[in-house]
């Protein structure tokens, strides 16, 4: 079941309006989906409430509005290798503010303190359950679905700073949708990124380091993840720079295709 978070467009009496709802269609053909509002929050319920919209009428929002967004580090040995480092012995886990998010077709605002902003396409894991030291047989549980995420991240910063708050955490560098898949099986998914059109990214999350229930077991022993919390699980090799006017994608296989304009700061 996919989940999205939508406004409704001007010229319908819900103009403004955010809900929740369930997409139907084929997302090859935009033309052919239509969303089915939800009355409230789909972790809490999937009542329908009775309101559908072709996607032409809606804009596609970010499809959660976590509380935090806990991300993995060097989880791909083929990128922690083009970065320089070796793969840690340990996951890799650091923060990206709720400030950061932004949607589907939202724009990635290129701060002014970076001169090298680059594209870190990955699967994101929303959780469903709230989860403290949860067991690894138990993590499938904890979870709601899955969507496409770019870690937007100012290199130079990063290397500058030595740590990474500001080089991952500004506003706009954390791009997620189009919407959430609930009935996905993440174990051998593709993940690509293209810009302007040119594929630069092309991975398989069955080359994790390590796996989606081993990065939550790991990070849940520290501090409780909440229903509506975001993991990123890491990128593949193939990263690279952004620059004003581009316009870059990442698809992950069963999921959909996230797309994002760079912009200037204004």
């Amino acid at each position: 079941m996919r989940i999205a978070r939508f406004s409704v467009r001007e010229g319908s009496p819900a103009a403004g309006s955010v809900s929740f709802g369930v997409v139907e269609g084929d997302p090859s053909q935009p033309d052919s989906l239509v969303v089915h509002a939800l009355a409230g929050h789909p972790i809490v319920s999937m009542q329908l409430s009775g309101e559908s919209y072709r996607m032409q009428d809606i804009r596609l929002l970010s499809p959660i509005l976590p509380n935090k967004i806990v991300a993995v580090g060097r989880n791909y040995a083929a990128h922690a290798a083009e970065l320089g480092h070796e793969v840690p012995d340990v996951p890799l886990t650091f923060f990206k503010p709720s400030t950061a998010v932004i949607g589907p077709t939202e724009a990635i605002a290129y701060p002014p303190f970076s001169s090298d902003v680059q594209f870190e396409g990955e699967l994101a894991v929303v959780i469903g359950r709230m989860g403290r030291e949860v067991p690894l047989e138990r993590v499938p549980e904890i979870i709601f679905g899955y969507t496409c995420a770019n870690d937007v991240t100012a290199r130079d910063v990063q290397q500058r700073e030595g740590q990474w708050a500001r080089a991952k955490g500004f506003d706009t560098a954390c791009p997620l949708g189009p919407w959430i898949e609930t009935e996905l099986d993440p174990s051998d998914l593709a993940v690509t990124t293209t810009l302007n059109g040119e594929l630069k990214q092309a991975g398989r999350t069955s080359l994790m380091v390590r796996s989606i229930a081993e990065l939550i077991v790991h990070i849940s022993e520290a501090m409780t993840l909440l229903p509506g919390d975001v993991v990123l699980t890491g990128t593949p090799a193939g990263v690279g720079p952004m620059n004003v006017g581009d316009e870059v994608a990442v698809s992950i296989e069963g999921i959909g295709t996230l797309t994002n304009k760079v912009i200037k700061r204004g």
